[in-house]
This record gives structure tokens, C-alpha cells and sequence, in this order.
């Protein structure tokens, strides 16, 4: 096992002190896995709370800030955040105005979410929970009942952190990530396995010459093993699973390329170049992009495409300003 760290056991705490050395405008608990951002609570502001297993970076710690999430519990490398955790971010960020809690579809995750909810309500912090479930790949797998969570993670935190940001309360927001989270869909493919620190080998074996269509982001089984393919015949996979699910033509679409750690960017744009011709060829209008690593398998090589169809107050709230580690624009 080849990886720049420095005790498997301390990875995640050692990033922390990293995450805050590098972005003093954080609040970062290394002990308690807490990263909050610096001014809150804000009084009168929806708090937006989020996390999961370490090892996807920059989701969700890279995301914190003006515009997204509030606050992001990290677990240990692939393993839910613990209740207690979750609890202490929620009072962490309450200003009054309620918290949402953004779950991914994994049900370690959405059990100590939901016990994390009970004990903040019983602090009197009103809580709403939306699960996204945006992958089309399989409909249960490893870890998960139900459609897994994946890339439309992204838009859903920045989508509703946005409409947060402007004083909305917490129905709209939590209106907007349910609307956000039935609009997307996203599919994943893999090329290498990850190997999680503390195990110190691969979560899973690839052929010299196989890719595995569907991949979850901790390396779950996807659809089929197949020969591995050109960066189009991947591409046009994922595109025509998320077709067969929502169909796209007419859309006004936001389309993330992610790379899911161990894929040069050259790489990623090589697929969005192949994404954005088929959603052309197939009558829809890419209107908002994002290409990078943004939703990550630790060292995994491969990609994963998300789409969500816009409206016109989605698009707007995709473009209102963000200042996280990981994601900024406009200010």
C-alpha cells in the first residue's frame, strides 16, 4: 500500500488539521470530526448539515461555506458519521430557523442521521431530513435499500445551501433538495479499484482489461463487468442508462463529469467533450457544467456522470455565489 499519509488510523483526523490549516475561515474539530463554517449560527438562517464516510473529498467537508453547507460531519474512511457527531454539527449551526440534514441513500448513514434528528429535536432544533438517491444504476446494493446517493449530492447541497444563503425557511429549502434530488440522476464507472488505509488492500479486483458498469462510490458491485471501452462507449453507457430513466431530450440540463480520484483531468474532459455531443445528438441543451474530482472513491480510476434537468429557478440558484474550499464563484 503506496499512500501520503501517516497512520491509518489517524488519516482522517491528520486531513482535518490539514483542511485547517490550509482554510482558517473553517471551524475544524479534529477530535470530534465537526467542520463548521466560521460565522455560524446565523440568526434567522436555515442551517444545511451534511456527511458521510471520509474518503469521497472534497464531499462534504470541501463544501462548507457561504452559499452551501453550514456544517459536514466526517466519519471514519467509508463509514457513517456516528449520531453524536451529527448532533453536535446541527447545535452547532442552528440560528433559530430549523437545520436540514442532507442523507445520502446508505443506510448507516440515514440510521444515525435520523438518531442524530431525535436527539437535536429533543434539544428543541427543529430538523427536516432529505435522502438523495440520484443513482440509476442498480435499485438496491451493498449497503443501501433503495436507490444509493451519489454525485447529485453536489447539486442538491449547493442548490438548497443557496436558496438557505438567501433566508428562505426550512420547507422551501428542504423543498428545493427534494425537487433538486428527483431531477438528478447520476451513474458511475470504474476502472481501478480504491484501497481503503486501514485495510491496506483493494475493496475490489478488475481484469488487466475490465471496467465495472454502476460502480458505487465505496467500490459496491454495479451492474455488469465488462471489457473496458473508449472514453464515448463509457460515457454513452452511463448517458443511455440515465436516458432509460428520465429521458433528457428537450431538458435544459447541468451535466458534472467527475473523476472519482485517480482520474487526470485531461481525462475528464476527454468524457465531458463525448457527454456533451450524445446529449446534443439526443435533443438536450447542456446548460450549466462541472468537471472535476468533486465526489470521490479515495484512488479510484474512473467517472461518473450526474445530470439534473434545470428550471429557471434551479439555474438561478446554481449561480448564485458559493465560497467553499472546493467549489466558489462569484464573489
Amino acid at each position: 500500500m503506496r499512500k501520503l499519509i501517516n497512520d491509518p488510523a489517524e488519516v482522517v483526523a491528520d486531513a482535518l488539521r490539514g483542511l485547517a490549516a490550509a482554510h482558517p475561515d473553517l471551524r475544524v474539530d479534529p477530535d470530534a470530526g465537526i467542520v463548521v463554517r466560521r460565522d455560524a449560527p446565523r440568526s434567522g438562517k436555515v442551517g444545511l448539515v451534511s456527511g458521510g464516510g471520509s474518503g469521497h473529498e472534497p464531499l462534504h467537508v470541501g463544501f462548507v461555506g457561504p452559499g452551501m453547507l453550514d456544517a459536514a460531519c466526517p466519519g471514519e474512511v467509508f463509514t457513517s458519521p456516528v449520531p453524536d457527531q451529527i448532533t453536535a454539527a446541527t447545535t452547532a449551526v442552528d440560528g433559530g430557523a430549523g437545520v436540514l440534514h442532507v442523507v445520502k441513500n446508505y443506510t448507516g448513514d440515514v440510521l444515525n442521521f435520523q438518531m442524530a434528528a431525535e436527539l437535536a429535536e429533543d434539544e428543541d432544533v427543529e430538523v427536516a431530513t432529505v435522502i438523495v438517491d440520484d443513482d440509476v444504476a442498480v435499485q438496491d446494493s451493498t449497503y443501501t435499500a433503495g436507490r444509493r446517493g451519489t454525485g447529485g449530492t453536489l447539486f442538491v447541497e449547493k442548490i438548497a445551501g443557496a436558496l438557505a444563503e438567501e433566508g428562505a425557511d426550512l420547507d422551501a429549502v428542504a423543498a428545493v433538495a427534494r425537487e433538486v434530488n428527483e431531477r438528478t440522476r447520476s451513474f458511475g464507472v470504474a476502472l481501478s479499484p480504491c484501497t481503503v488505509p486501514a485495510a491496506g488492500r483493494p475493496t475490489f479486483e478488475l481484469g488487466e482489461n475490465e471496467m465495472e458498469l454502476g460502480i458505487g462510490i465505496h467500490g459496491e458491485p454495479g451492474r455488469e463487468r465488462v471489457r473496458a471501452g473508449t472514453a464515448t462507449e463509457i460515457v454513452t453507457a452511463a448517458l443511455e442508462a440515465i436516458d432509460a430513466d428520465v429521458p433528457l431530450r428537450g431538458e435544459q440540463v447541468l451535466v458534472m463529469v467527475n473523476g472519482m480520484g485517480g482520474t487526470p483531468l485531461m481525462e475528464q474532459y476527454v468524457a465531458f467533450g463525448a457527454a456533451s455531443a450524445w446529449l446534443a445528438d439526443h435533443g438536450a441543451t447542456v446548460a450549466r457544467s462541472l468537471v472535476g474530482a468533486y465526489v470521490t472513491s479515495l484512488e479510484m480510476a474512473g467517472v461518473m456522470v450526474s445530470v439534473c434537468r434545470l428550471t429557471p429557478e434551479l439555474t438561478r440558484l446554481w449561480d448564485a455565489p458559493v465560497q467553499t474550499p472546493a467549489l466558489r464563484w462569484g464573489r
